[in-house]
């Protein structure tokens, strides 16, 4: 991560990508290393979640199948991409394996409100080319307040690095992490915005997302409450994640999903 604000999106990606560096270099994480402070989640157990690629096959964001051939993620990791240059790997939990399916992209939508994670809407919708054979997951409407309760624990997922500024995971990992109370994210953050963001992590630090799980998932009661957007730092104390508030954009994701 580094710098004020981390964006969980893996920016080495689009070095590799260029340069045609193997793609190999994402999956030198081993087996024993945690997502700063998780451990090894099995694909069968989640198996809405995906993620997304360079067309290269290099990781560089999670996302979330909503439904069939739909994947919800965070806009910062698509905005001003095209379709064209993003693939979708779902079913796979090793990235170094060729199980599950790779699909291209049809087509994206970013919230038109996006212009920075500091500013809210930071959401987005993929549609795949083709739908994929694994089990969506329910995510938050407007009438689910309930789930965002703090201190109701919440699972997050991803490949992406364990520590700051370490490398990516090669294999899913996951962690669980306390919802914090809108107060004191915004005691945390200065532009932290409650009706468009939660925060989720331990006081002490510890266990967080990091760069390369942006758009992924933050599930409540089994039920997609978040994606992963920015923070300062990784698993730092006093510096939980900052995932979007799913509920607050349910109306515009019914028109999309």
């Amino acid at each position: 991560m580094g710098g004020p604000t981390r964006y969980r999106r893996l920016l080495l990606a689009v070095v590799l990508a260029v340069t045609g560096v193997a793609t190999g270099v994402a999956g030198q994480a081993g087996a024993d290393e945690r997502i700063v402070g998780g451990s090894r989640a099995s694909i069968a157990d989640h198996s809405y979640m995906v993620y997304l690629a360079t067309v290269d096959g290099f990781q560089y964001c999670g996302g979330s199948l909503v439904a069939e051939d739909k994947v919800i993620t965070a806009a910062h990791c698509v905005a001003g991409e095209r379709p064209a240059d993003i693939t979708v790997v779902a079913g796979r939990e090793d990235k170094q394996s060729e199980t599950g399916l790779i699909s291209p992209v049809a087509s994206l939508w970013v919230h038109p409100d996006f212009t920075d994670v500091r500013d809210g809407a930071d959401v987005a919708v993929l549609t795949l080319r083709e739908p994929l054979p694994y089990r969506p997951i329910e995510r938050a409407g407007a009438d689910d307040a309930a789930l965002y309760e703090a201190g109701k624990p919440g699972l997050i997922l991803g490949w992406g690095r364990t520590t700051a500024g370490g490398e990516p995971s090669r294999f899913l990992l996951g962690a669980e992490v306390p919802l914090v109370a809108d107060a004191d994210c915004a005691n945390s953050y200065s532009t932290f915005k409650a009706e468009s963001m939660i925060c989720a992590g331990l006081p002490e630090g510890g266990v967080d997302s990091c760069q390369g799980d942006s758009g992924g998932p933050l599930v409540v009661e089994g039920v997609l409450v978040g994606i992963t957007s920015w923070g300062e730092g990784c698993a730092l104390a006093g510096k939980p994640g900052v995932y979007t508030r799913l509920m607050a954009y349910a109306a515009v994701l019914d028109e999309q999903v």
